[in-house]
C-alpha cells in the first residue's frame, strides 16, 4: 500500500514541456521551463518522425537546459516539442526478472515476453547505507576458484576488483565466477560489450543453470554513453533490491572502466574541463558513488561486488584503475607475461591483495599462505637468472626450495574453465604442495 501511494504522489497533475532549441552533435539544448527541470531530470522528446527519444539534463546554459539522448536523434529538429517527466526515473524489479536479460532502461531484450512488475520502486540512483548503520562483511564466499579462494580470499560482501589489459582473460575468469560462485541470486551487469559475446557469455559461459538464478543487464559499445552508464545504474539497483529481500547477491559488472569512459563523454559533451588522460572531475566523484552501493546492508542481505577494470596499455597506475584500487576491497591482478605463458587464469599472486585477509582465515591457512608467498616471491626475485642459467644451486637454499616448489604451485594455480574447486578442498590441496605430499611423492626428496 505505501509503494502504492508514492506512485500516486508522483502523478503530475500538470505536464510541462519545452521546445528543442539547438542541436550540436549529441548535445540538445531545450528551451521551456527551467524551474521544472534539474540535473537528472529526464526529457521526452516528440521526433518529427513520430517516435519518441528519452534525454537526460546533464547541464544549464544562460537560458536553455543541455541534455543529452538516450537513444539516436533521427527526426528530431528545432521546435521539436520536449515533455518534462517530474518523477525520478525509477525501476519495479521482482523476482520474475531471474533468468531474464534486460537493457539499461529496464526493457526485456531476450524475446521471452514482459517482466513482471514488483510494487516497491527502485531508483537507479540510490545512496549507499549508512556507514554507521552496515553489517559487516561476513564469513568468506565460495568463487570456486583455487587461487581466489586461498591467496586472496574474499567474504560476502566484499567489493573486489579485476585489474587487466585486453585479452588476457579478464572475461573468461568473470564467466568462471558467474557459474561457480556460491550466492542466493547473481546480477551481471555487461558495460560496453562487443554484442557478439553476449550470446555467447549466456549460453556457454552462464548455462542454464547458472542463468536461472541471474539477472544480466547488458548495455553493447555502439550504444549512446547515457545507456552504457545507466547499465552500470541499474546492475546496482537490480542488487540492491535482492539485498533488501535479505538474499546473498553476487554483482557482477564488466567493465567499470566503460562506465569511467561513458561518464567521460558525458561530462566532456556538458562542456566539463579534462583532467587526467581525459577524464573529467565528475568521473572520480561518481565512480565511488556506484561503488560503494555493494557491500553488507543494514540487514542480513550483502552484495559481493566484482568488478573487472581495463587498465589501458597494461598500466596499473592509469587514473581509473588508480581510483578503483583505492575504493575496492582488494584486488586481482591478471598479467600478460603469464597468460602468455599459457597459465590460465593469469592471476599475479604477489600483486594481488584481498583487505578482509588474514581475518577471514584460520591460523593454520594463513600459515599456508605465508610460505607459499614466501617461496613464489624467492623465485620471482630470481626468476632472470634462473632462466638465463646463471643462478648457481645451492647459493641460497630458500631459492633452491622455491625452484623445486615452482612447478608444483604453478599447476596450483592454473584452472580448467569448467573445474571448480571449493574453499577447503583449496587449502588441501596448497598443504598437500607444500608438505610435500602431492600425488604420494616428497617434494623435498633428496634436500638437506
Amino acid at each position: 500500500m505505501q509503494a502504492l501511494l508514492a506512485e500516486v504522489e508522483k502523478i503530475q497533475e500538470v505536464r510541462s514541456y519545452g521546445r528543442v532549441a539547438s542541436i550540436q552533435g549529441l548535445m540538445v539544448e531545450v528551451a521551456g521551463p527551467l524551474y521544472a527541470m534539474s540535473v537528472g531530470s529526464r526529457i521526452v522528446i516528440e521526433s518529427r518522425s513520430g517516435k519518441t527519444v528519452p534525454c537526460e539534463v546533464v547541464g544549464f546554459g544562460q537560458k536553455t537546459a543541455l541534455c543529452l539522448p538516450f537513444l539516436t536523434l533521427d527526426g528530431v529538429g528545432v521546435g521539436c516539442r520536449a515533455w518534462i517527466e517530474a518523477a525520478e526515473p525509477v525501476v519495479h524489479p521482482s523476482r520474475g526478472w531471474l533468468g531474464r536479460v534486460v537493457n539499461a532502461m529496464g526493457e526485456p531484450i531476450d524475446g521471452k515476453g514482459p517482466l513482471p512488475q514488483g510494487a516497491l520502486p527502485m531508483p537507479f540512483r540510490g545512496t549507499p547505507p549508512p556507514a554507521h548503520q552496515r553489517a559487516r562483511v561476513k564469513e568468506p564466499i565460495n568463487l570456486g576458484i583455487r587461487a581466489m579462494n586461498t591467496f586472496t580470499t574474499c567474504c560476502k560482501g566484499q567489493r573486489m576488483g579485476i585489474f587487466a589489459g585486453s585479452g588476457v582473460g579478464k572475461s573468461v575468469l568473470l564467466s568462471m565466477l558467474a557459474k561457480n560462485t556460491a550466492s542466493d541470486v547473481s546480477v551481471i551487469g555487461l558495460i560496453g560489450e562487443r554484442g557478439r559475446e553476449v550470446q555467447e557469455f549466456i549460453e556457454d559461459h552462464l548455462g542454464p543453470e547458472g542463468l536461472a538464478r541471474s539477472v544480466i543487464v547488458v548495455a553493447t559499445s555502439d550504444e549512446s554513453a547515457l545507456m552504457r552508464r545507466q547499465a552500470a545504474l541499474l546492475t546496482l539497483t537490480l542488487s540492491e533490491y535482492f539485498r533488501e529481500q535479505h538474499q546473498e547477491v553476487l554483482c557482477l559488472m564488466d567493465s567499470v572502466t566503460r562506465f569511467a569512459m561513458a561518464q567521460r563523454e558525458i561530462g566532456l559533451s556538458a562542456g566539463e574541463p579534462p583532467a587526467a588522460k581525459g577524464y573529467t572531475p565528475t568521473v572520480f566523484s561518481e565512480l565511488p558513488r556506484l561503488l560503494e552501493r555493494a557491500g553488507p546492508g543494514t540487514g542480513e542481505g550483502s552484495i559481493t561486488g566484482l568488478f573487472t577494470v581495463l587498465v589501458e596499455g597494461d598500466d596499473h597506475n592509469e587514473p581509473v584503475a588508480d581510483a578503483v584500487r583505492g575504493i575496492l576491497d582488494g584486488h586481482i591482478v591478471l598479467e600478460r607475461a603469464i597468460a602468455e605463458r599459457g597459465r590460465y587464469p593469469a592471476i599475479n599472486i604477489l600483486k594481488s591483495v584481498s583487505r578482509t585477509m588474514p581475518g577471514c582465515n584460520r591460523p593454520e591457512q594463513q600459515e599456508l599462505i605465508r610460505k607459499a608467498r614466501g617461496l613464489m616471491a624467492a623465485y620471482d626475485d630470481m626468476e632472470e637468472l634462473i632462466r638465463l642459467g646463471a643462478y648457481r644451486s645451492g647459493s641460497d637454499p630458500l631459492v633452491d626450495r622455491a625452484i623445486r616448489y615452482q612447478p608444483a604451485l604453478d599447476a596450483f594455480l592454473a584452472q580448467g574453465q569448467n573445474e571448480c574447486t571449493g574453499l577447503d578442498e583449496g587449502f588441501v590441496q596448497l598443504a598437500q604442495i607444500l608438505e610435500g605430499l602431492e600425488d604420494g611423492r616428497s617434494a623435498t626428496e633428496g634436500t638437506d
